[in-house]
């Protein structure tokens, strides 16, 4: 059994709404109130949680008050990266809110034109934004959780006032945050911003996956409270409970993955073994074709590539370069996944890595490193097939000694 969350975004979700979900389901006030203190901005705001009614149902709304002396205070993604990194957090916490922030400043930066490291404004400089976010992470890692999923997301609509101007909704920021995950969104046809940066930087970075939730035996509910009135009630709700016989696994058993498909008929077929390199270079996990009938009977082929979700826009761009395909269809899925560990071994014509997949306790599969058994065969000048049956040979007179 593990403790999972689920974050159910009726109204969409911002840093203090995840905030006040988190107390809610009985995260300490006092607790983060002390951990924050180490951050070194404890002067320039103040952290109080009340209950509050939202179309009739009671949330915790959690606020961030800033000092007016320090109410234009910006910072850059290094100072706070600093100031995360010299704090008093726990590891999970420390290491949560540094990914988050990282790649809020990916996006604010993309946005901008900007390297993340001169991002400088208020959506990740601003104490309340920075508050919100480790007070995030500090809340997940005193509950115990394990993994977080997280539902679709509204859009929202109209326009916000924003440091650079009026944005429309949703802000740039939020928008390429969800192209990093390839988040499901929707209309629920409620016309102001209802995800922020902040909140949508923390979703992307610590969910799992977006969507359903997943089978979980629930013990408790923590509603968080937004700051608007909306015709329903704006409130963030955080479901917690174990993970049941059936649920999902956790982090290190399954990923999330992009699956990328074009089909082609009028390349020439070397061109696609210099586009299998790029993509593999790019981060593609893996790239592989099927041979297709197309219109007119015309022979074809299926590329499909496997790659992380942050990785579909570079691949995306090689597919268009390098190919002549006109369209690519995208989506994402789990994908259950063995723990897989690289263990060297020597043999007569040198060392050779071998990748030994588990579960649990349980071996599974051996398998020598393909690029290394071919440089040693041709080094060698010896069969590939040799090289490979001499590693694991020696992994197995390893590993079989007592």
């Amino acid at each position: 059994m593990s403790k999972v969350a689920y974050l159910d975004c009726p109204t969409g979700i911002a840093g203090d709404m995840f905030l006040g979900a988190l107390v809610d389901a009985g995260v300490p006030l006092e607790y983060l109130i002390e951990r924050l203190k180490s951050l070194g901005f404890e002067q320039e705001y103040q952290l109080n949680a009340q209950k509050v009614h939202r179309m009739g149902q009671i949330a915790t709304k959690v606020s961030v008050n800033l000092a007016s002396e320090h109410s234009s205070t910006h910072r850059h993604l290094p100072d706070i990266q600093r100031a995360i990194q010299n704090a008093t957090l726990p590891p999970r916490a420390r290491d949560w809110s540094l990914q988050v922030f990282q790649n809020l400043a990916i996006a604010e930066g993309a946005v901008h034109g900007i390297s993340p490291e001169k991002v400088h404004f208020h959506e990740v400089g601003a104490v309340d934004a920075i508050v919100d976010i480790v007070g995030s992470c500090l809340g997940l890692d005193w509950l115990g959780i394990d993994c977080l999923y997280c539902s679709a997301f509204p859009t929202g609509g109209g326009r916000v006032k924003a440091a650079h101007g009026l944005l429309p909704v949703p802000v740039p920021a939020v928008l390429k945050l969800w192209e990093t995950r390839n988040v499901p969104i929707y209309s629920n046809g409620i016309e102001c911003e209802l995800v922020t940066p902040t909140g949508a930087a923390i979703a992307v970075t610590l969910a799992q996956s977006f969507g359903s939730p997943p089978p979980l035996h629930l013990e408790r509910i923590g509603l968080g409270a937004g700051s608007k009135e909306l015709p329903i009630p704006n409130i963030l709700r955080l479901w917690i409970g174990e993970s049941g016989e059936n649920a999902r696994a956790l982090p290190n058993n399954t990923e999330t993955i992009a699956i990328l498909e074009t089909q082609i008929d009028d390349l020439n077929p070397q061109a696609i073994g210099y586009t299998f390199d790029a993509l593999f270079e790019a981060g593609a996990v893996d790239v592989f074709t099927q041979a297709i009938g197309m219109k007119k009977s015309r022979p074809g082929i299926l590329l499909t590539v496997l790659c992380p979700p942050n990785r579909i826009a570079a691949c995306q761009t090689i597919l268009f370069r390098e190919t002549t395909t006109l369209g690519i269809r995208y989506r994402t899925q789990q994908r259950a996944i063995l723990n897989r560990t690289l263990q060297a071994v020597d043999t007569p014509y040198g060392t050779v890595r071998v990748k030994v997949a588990t579960q649990g306790e349980t071996l599974l599969n051996i398998q020598p490193e393909y690029e290394d058994c071919a440089t040693l065969a041709r080094e060698n000048n010896q069969p590939w097939r040799v090289v490979h049956r001499m590693a694991l040979d020696a992994w197995h007179r390893r590993n079989e000694e007592p």
